[in-house]
């Protein structure tokens, strides 16, 4: 098994970019490269959320079974 050669960053930035403007045409990857992320509820604010909408007796019914 031949080992794997990662090319360098720029060049595949370059070529990703050059494959998207070649697919999709240059606005539509522009509109692609500029999708915002989803940002990231802390864990902490997460999980109290989560606690507000649990249910305890059925969640406890299901876990000591």
């Amino acid at each position: 098994m031949k080992a794997a050669k990662y090319m360098e960053e720029d060049m595949l930035i370059q070529k990703s970019i050059e494959a998207l403007v070649e697919k999709m045409g240059p606005v539509e990857a522009v509109r692609f490269l500029n999708i915002p992320k989803k940002k990231r509820i802390e864990s902490v604010k997460r999980h109290s959320e989560w606690q507000k909408s649990l249910d305890k007796k059925q969640f406890f019914d299901e876990v000591f079974k």
